[in-house]
């Protein structure tokens, strides 16, 4: 029997397997619960078996939203009615620090900490109980409570859904190697299970953390690192936001796209009205965007900056740099493979190149975010919105280039930015695990000059790739 259809043979009925959504939706958002409870895991697969049944978006998106917001009101009352109480039972009387954490967090965003709260793993669990005991208004808290449920859910459940309605075309794989992949399975869902509950062990009220810190100490040549590595900051809500939002409208916008085999209705309008505006200027324009936006662009521009953190020991940016175009470049070879969709127009230098999602797109959101992001760090923080105004204009002329050159359709543009941002996100997140030195001084009007000059080489001398 096939790998699809063996899972299939084992999911639940629609009816239970709304139900499981349901519940697992409330218990991820219910206090303390979620806290051990590996709740996204848990939901990606219901929502992946769900993908795999066909069933309708619409009742999956109404599940996860009503047992999210079932979580959270009862989380809320119990902090409203029971306020004493709860403080003085298990696990409340032994982690007074989660709800100090949720304390801290409702101080500094106030109302809107109930609708962000639902999206930061750390305090999400812990928010709507803390609302109810610091007393904010039933009526606010329902508000909140209702519009973060109702982003909330297609963040969460589409990945999953995508997934589910992808594997049964693309697990046609070898008979031998079912049992070993359904094992595989098993043992990463087991694995965030214990993680999820083993991790409060590790916190630095743990047992486990504790006993490590003891240790440690002991040793004066890893005490330093120890010490540094247990600082924390400000929670990274910018970065966690833009993640989940973007990872749930790529999954709903890929949807879209595979549910239709021939082009959307917005990608044949758009695709006429570039047609009526294009002229000989604009087409070779649309081309040396299209060059400085191709690998050799990219190596162009960025060299100079790579060769200035390799003379300046800066591994961390330098490895954090290439990690974001090594996995955006691993990312669209996969999705391009996986959903082989055709090009408008395939020239000769991208024979046997797929449409989805834009490569070019993706790449120049990465080069172009990541650098307002690090760039914005160095700012006061009411000038940093320039940095990523800045961004937005270099990288949207890249992007519309590929329809003025027509060889993709605007739906891949808006799939490869959405990659794009994903990756910018969990780039930075990772940067900003840890405390690091500034990169500044920089030389960047050299830099600058450097990679113009690179880049007008390219453009000129070397034909596109």
């Amino acid at each position: 029997m096939p790998l699809a259809d063996t899972l299939l043979s084992l999911t639940p009925s629609p009816p239970l397997l709304l139900c499981l959504v349901l519940v697992i939706s409330l218990v991820e958002s219910l206090a303390l619960v979620g806290l051990l409870v590996p709740g996204v895991v848990l939901i990606t697969t219901a929502a992946s078996l769900a993908g795999h049944q066909d069933i309708a978006l619409a009742w999956l998106l109404g599940a996860a939203f009503i047992g999210a917001i079932l979580g959270d009101g009862i989380s809320f009352s119990l902090g409203f009615k029971h306020r004493e109480q709860v403080t003085q039972r298990w696990p409340l009387s032994q982690h007074p620090e989660w709800l100090g954490r949720g304390a801290r967090f409702f101080e500094r965003y106030g109302i809107w900490s109930v609708f962000v709260g639902r999206f930061v793993g750390p305090v999400r669990p812990i928010i709507p109980l803390v609302a109810g005991m610091m007393r904010m208004p039933p009526r606010t808290f329902i508000w909140a409570n209702i519009t973060s449920a109702a982003l909330w859910a297609p963040a969460y459940t589409l990945p999953g859904y995508l997934l589910g309605r992808t594997w049964q075309h693309h697990l046609n794989l070898p008979p031998g190697l079912e049992t070993a992949l359904l094992l595989l399975a098993a043992i990463i869902i087991l694995l965030a299970v214990i993680f999820s509950w083993g991790r409060h062990q590790a916190t630095r009220h743990g047992r486990l953390y504790r006993m490590i810190a003891g240790s440690i100490r002991r040793l004066p040549l890893l005490r330093r690192s120890w010490l540094a590595m247990s600082q924390t900051g400000d929670v990274p809500l910018a970065s966690l936001l833009l993640l989940v939002l973007a990872l749930g409208s790529l999954s709903g916008w890929t949807l879209l796209v595979i549910a239709h085999d021939t082009p959307l209705e917005l990608d044949l309008f758009v695709q006429r009205l570039v047609i009526s505006l294009q002229s000989d200027f604009s087409y070779i324009v649309g081309n040396v965007f299209a060059q400085i936006g191709d690998t050799l662009g990219i190596i162009a521009i960025t060299l100079p900056w790579a060769a200035w953190m390799l003379i300046g020991k800066r591994w961390d940016a330098l490895l954090h740099w290439c990690g974001a175009f090594a996995g955006v470049a691993v990312l669209n070879i996969l999705g391009k493979a996986l959903f082989g969709r055709a090009r408008p127009d395939t020239p000769d230098y991208l024979t046997g190149s797929f449409s989805y999602p834009s490569a070019h797109t993706s790449t120049a959101v990465v080069l172009f975010g990541l650098a307002a992001a690090f760039i914005a760090a160095e700012m006061p923080r009411q000038k940093r919105f320039w940095a990523y105004w800045m961004a937005l204009a270099l990288a949207l002329p890249m992007a519309l280039s590929r329809l003025v050159v027509g060889v993709h359709w605007f739906s891949d543009l808006v799939g490869g930015a959405l990659l794009g941002l994903i990756v910018c996100a969990l780039t930075f997140l990772h940067w900003q695990q840890q405390p690091r030195p500034p990169l500044r001084p920089c030389p960047w009007l050299l830099l600058s000059i450097t990679s113009l000059v690179l880049i007008s080489a390219r453009v000129g001398f070397l034909p596109p790739v």
